[in-house]
């Protein structure tokens, strides 16, 4: 069943929704999870969550184009949340080293205070990937979205280590004088 065929089951209220929805994207979201949590029991917690946040927002929203983004953003918050409660050192002094490296890049608490609006920045990061060549817009990605280690994006693009350090911080150095070009105090 194509998305926009299940997100109409949502909208029906139909309960087969979650099934089509397991049978298309569960494994999907629960490696992603994974990757994240690092304990696959959470991960599973976090797959199912993810289900029922989805029933809980569609409607109002129809992620018709869209849809596993919109599911893997709501795995992304569940697992990092869980990540949180857990106080999983670990992988929490691993957040906290992606947040330190794109501090550098994205408008800090100064400009928060004036209250940026959220949409133009969005729209200024999604014009910032869309300019990137393939490669470094998935390095990039996997990186600070998917959250994988510098060596398991070396394994998956076949890659050296040094050449995924050094692409991503060539990519963040463009990113960080892209927003200033946008008018974006860093």
């Amino acid at each position: 069943m194509d998305d926009s065929g299940i997100v109409e089951l949502y909208l029906n209220r139909d309960e087969a929704a979650i099934a089509r929805t397991s049978e298309k994207y569960g494994q999907r979201l629960r490696s992603f999870s994974l990757g994240i949590v690092q304990d696959l029991q959470t991960a599973e917690e976090c797959e199912n969550d993810t289900y029922m946040a989805a029933w809980s927002s569609i409607p109002p929203h129809a992620p018709r184009d869209y849809f596993y983004a919109f599911l893997a953003r709501i795995t992304r918050h569940l697992s990092l949340n869980r990540c949180r409660e857990r106080s999983r050192l670990k992988r929490s002094a691993l957040v906290s080293e992606l947040s330190a490296e794109l501090e550098q890049c994205i408008p800090g608490g100064e400009d928060l205070d004036r209250r940026v609006d959220d949409r133009a920045l969005a729209e200024a990061i999604n014009g910032f990937l869309g300019a990137l060549g393939e490669e470094k817009r998935n390095l990039f990605l996997r990186r600070y979205w998917y959250l994988d280690s510098i060596a398991a994006i070396a394994k998956r693009y076949g890659f050296s280590q040094s050449k995924v350090k050094t692409t991503l911080f060539r990519t963040r150095n463009q990113f960080r004088d892209y927003l200033k070009e946008e008018g974006y105090d860093i």
